[in-house]
């Protein structure tokens, strides 16, 4: 899950302060709704022909189907080849998102360095080098628990910077009025993987074994390498200004937040969540395959029909919060989500195996129409000069909790067993929408939107209406 608003009567959730030094002027570099190159969507086309878009889309929906394979495969790689306890997959859970602990705030200032075209491919191509390890050292017998958790750090570590570089593309590409559609369609395509990657995921584990099937994701980053480097519309590298300092960059993008009650409100609600999420995760896996003795092939099944609820949450999100209001969209389908964790800790190997599937459709439909609110809220808010840090830090405070609910999940699935923990994340996950609740985004229908001033004046000339 992800973030909320201050009112919009707030001057400044509408405009940067003059302090803020990126945010002086708009970037004339960089390419917005107002300047479409050619690749841009014809009039009233949307994004369906917007050639640069496509491009990237294509190459991230395929991307997004290896990765679901590798999220089923790694943990059954662990469990069931490596013979793993519970306190092992908890740790490997941990390091799939430490990263964004330990680089999660520098990586935002790093990134408004570079070209973030440049910076999507690299880090696509050590992904798909640092997978492609695993199947290797299985063929040859060396294949360790220790090569699993450096895989997850370095692939997180990469996943930092493209996540980073990837949300601060898509203003540039689309322009700030087709945020919604756009974020909505990569939903979409996400969810479509999510639905038909788990499946054939298990079906590859159970033919291949999980080692084997980790090369289907290696295989996709090279597939999204090839197609984000086919787009065209390439901005300059950023300004190199001498005043440039990372302390002051990083604390910049903090006080933006951090400064910013909905954005703080929507903070707390999807850290918390993503905390209470991953010590469900830790022992998912150990639940369904060891304790339930279910294949590869029923465990990526079930996995897949959360994808459904992601599919139809993209469809609806847009419509929901047109009618509802921005605000109210999204504390109502973050408080709609958590219940359903109450499924998990009740299932066994008989008919609550579908009330199961029916609950993870459920909590994934809710969980989407959050994501495509917040995350193109935050988008539209944020001034071009400030993407990089603001998604950066929203990265670091609400991925962040993961790495601790990882390793909470592992502990207490050995102290206190896997049902237990289960049930101690649905009571957390439940409750994770309250701070979304108390803050202004429950009675704004209408969420403040970033503004580029006129040239030559700085946003801090005009005084909030």
């Amino acid at each position: 899950m992800t973030d909320p608003p201050p009112d919009a009567r707030q001057p400044d959730a509408r405009q940067p302060d003059a302090r803020q030094p990126d945010a002086r002027q708009p970037d004339a570099r960089q390419p917005d709704a107002r300047q479409p190159d050619a690749g841009g969507p014809r009039r009233g086309g949307g994004l369906w022909h917007h050639l640069q878009f496509r491009r990237l889309w294509v190459g991230e929906t395929v991307s997004q189907f290896g990765t679901t394979v590798s999220q089923l495969a790694l943990p059954l790689v662990a469990i069931l080849v490596l013979h793993a306890s519970a306190f092992d997959v908890g740790a490997l859970t941990a390091l799939q998102t430490a990263a964004f602990v330990v680089v999660g705030l520098p990586a935002g200032a790093w990134v408004e360095r570079m070209r973030l075209r440049s910076v999507l491919v690299v880090n696509d191509l050590i992904r798909a080098a640092v997978l492609g390890s695993i199947p290797l050292a299985q063929l040859v017998g060396v294949l360790t628990i220790g090569q699993l958790y450096l895989a997850a750090l370095v692939t997180g570590v990469s996943t930092v910077f493209f996540d980073v570089a990837y949300q601060s593309y898509l203003p540039q590409l689309v322009g700030r009025k087709l945020l919604v559609e756009g974020n909505a369609k990569l939903q979409a395509s996400e969810s479509v993987s999510q639905i038909a990657g788990p499946s054939i995921g298990g079906l590859l584990i159970q033919a291949l074994t999980a080692p084997y099937a980790v090369l289907v994701d290696a295989l996709s980053f090279l597939w999204s390498a090839g197609w984000v480097a086919a787009i065209s519309a390439r901005p300059p590298r950023p300004e190199r200004r001498p005043d440039r300092q990372l302390r002051r960059e990083i604390g910049e993008g903090l006080r933006f937040v951090l400064g910013n009650p909905m954005l703080r409100a929507i903070a707390a609600c999807t850290g918390s969540f993503n905390l209470f999420s991953a010590m469900a995760l830790a022992v998912f896996y150990l639940l369904l395959a060891r304790d339930l003795q279910l294949s590869p092939g029923v465990i990526g099944l079930i996995a897949s029909t959360s994808a459904i609820g992601g599919l139809v949450g993209s469809l609806v999100a847009g419509r929901f919060a047109a009618r509802v209001g921005q605000g109210p969209a999204i504390w109502i389908s973050a408080a709609a989500t958590g219940p359903f964790s109450f499924v998990a800790p009740f299932v066994h190997r008989d008919w609550t195996l579908a009330l199961l599937a029916g609950a993870q459709v459920a909590t994934w439909m809710g969980v989407v129409v959050y994501n495509v609110t917040q995350v193109s809220f935050r988008q539209g808010l944020c001034p071009p000069g400030l993407l990089g840090r603001m998604n950066a830090t929203m990265r670091f405070l609400v991925w962040g909790t993961m790495p601790l609910g990882g390793l909470l999940g592992g502990v207490l699935g050995s102290a206190i067993g896997v049902r237990q923990t289960l049930l101690v994340a649905a009571v957390g996950e439940s409750l994770a929408f309250l701070p979304v609740l108390a803050s202004p985004l429950r009675r704004t229908r209408e969420l403040a939107c970033y503004h580029d001033p006129p040239p030559g004046e700085l946003p801090g000339d005009r005084s909030g209406a």
